[in-house]
């Protein structure tokens, strides 16, 4: 029975391969969140921390660590599984990791990001469905995202 359901949500899921998702809510990215990351990361790089120094940097301006970027692209508001549908019996969702990131855009402070969504491949892993899913954050009036990843999660039954 279990097994029927897991190759259920697996089917749904993969139903949706290939199809973007709606975009999450734009969210600013400010200066104050940005000097909030880099005191729990110890990253307080110029670039990121000392706007007036990096108006003569190499972006203009101060901009968003790749990695701070990267760990709201899944949680931005409106973004309740960026992609991925709420799956029936789910107990809960695994971070598993991450196959490739690229950040080809910076952010800068006071841009408004978004993610979208797109699942890559469902399998079935044990109990689990392992989905990975490429997140691309767009940066408002920027051609080119600031962030491209494939998240690997697991959906535990």
């Amino acid at each position: 029975m279990a097994n029927e359901a897991l190759e259920k949500s697996r089917e749904a899921l993969a139903a949706r391969m290939g199809q973007a998702s709606e975009p999450t809510e734009w969210f600013e990215m400010t200066q104050q969140r940005i000097n909030d990351f880099a005191d729990a990361t110890l990253d307080h790089q110029w670039i990121h921390v000392d706007p007036e120094r990096a108006k003569g940097g190499p972006f203009g301006a101060a901009i968003a660590h790749g990695q701070l970027t990267m760990s709201l692209m899944t949680f931005l508001p409106g973004g309740q599984g960026v992609g991925i549908p709420q799956v029936p019996g789910v107990k809960m969702g695994i971070n598993y990791g991450w196959n490739r990131v690229r950040f080809p855009a910076p952010v800068p402070v006071g841009a408004r990001i978004r993610t979208r969504g797109e699942i890559q491949s469902v399998e079935i892993k044990g109990n689990m469905l392992e989905v990975v899913n490429r997140l691309t954050v767009e940066v408002e009036g920027q051609p080119k995202p600031a962030c491209v990843g494939d998240s690997v999660l697991r959906l535990v039954f």
